[in-house]
């Protein structure tokens, strides 16, 4: 493994380069001079999304790249609280490895861990002790931010949940529940009078039971849908394009003929 030589004088050099771009973006740019912590918001929310999808295509120039981006922001961001004599980037620096430090005392200290789940457990539980020592009393699930996608806050609920001890114990019991669940949603959706309220519910229950599955098999669901995504992209692509070739248009051919080119697509490993 590569280490990091965090004295190497290039690692200084270049970030000061950065602050200094930022200086002169921030001084001279009608653009940049402009921003706020408001107008950059949806902007790093979609460079964080470009950096997931790059790294789901496993493009690691890409990925360089967009971890620039990040940077920039974070960069930006502690600019514009310097500006206001809030903070700037070696608080943000300095309070993440104090952070750090806390909760890992595994590395910093003498506790024993047995593997990363016990590690996990231990994050969540110091954070939940940090901000009881504040004077916060705050919910295990308050960590949780309410603008997550719902599939992402699943995970998350359930993950601070664990740190409590709040779990099934043993896989083939949340299989069982996932099979629960799935019956129910059945029942509803074929009722003689359904309600489609009740079937919502059953489906959002179905999906949280799918979700903490996913979490004792070791799989994470949102990674895994937008892989399913992007494969049906790149199958539904190739039954457009290759339809087009022999004169075929989608809306004009059945779905049999459809499924002949999707077949072909998944025989070509796409």
């Amino acid at each position: 493994m590569a280490v990091v030589e965090p004295d190497h004088p290039k690692y200084a050099k270049a970030f000061a380069r950065l602050l200094e771009i930022m200086n002169d973006l921030r001084e001279k740019c009608p653009w940049d001079s402009r921003q706020t912590m408001d107008s950059l918001r949806h902007l790093t929310i979609e460079e964080t999304h470009e950096l997931s999808q790059a790294i789901l295509q496993n493009n690691l120039e890409e990925i360089k790249k967009e971890l620039g981006d990040l940077l920039l922001h974070i960069v930006f961001y502690a600019r514009i609280a310097a500006e206001q004599n809030i903070f700037d980037i070696a608080d943000v620096i300095d309070q993440l490895c104090e952070k750090l430090i806390r909760r890992h005392p595994h590395v910093y200290g003498s506790l024993q861990v047995e593997d990363e789940q016990q590690v996990k457990r231990n994050w969540e539980q110091l954070k939940i002790a940090e901000n009881n020592s504040t004077g916060e009393t705050s919910s295990v699930l308050g960590g949780v931010p309410a603008s997550l996608p719902a599939l992402l806050k699943a995970m998350r609920i359930q993950e601070k949940a664990r740190a409590i001890g709040f779990d099934w114990e043993r896989t083939a019991d949340v299989w069982a529940k996932v099979k629960e669940e799935l019956k129910e949603l059945e029942q509803e959706a074929h009722h003689p009078s359904p309600n489609q309220e009740k079937i919502e519910s059953e489906f959002g229950d179905l999906l949280f039971a799918l979700v903490n599955y996913a979490r004792f098999i070791n799989v994470n669901p949102e990674t895994a849908l937008e892989k399913t995504n992007l494969k049906f992209i790149r199958r539904f692509n190739f039954l457009e394009t290759e339809s087009r070739k022999e004169g075929k248009e989608l809306f004009q051919m059945s779905l049999a003929e459809m499924d002949t080119y999707w077949n072909r697509a998944k025989e070509l490993g796409l």
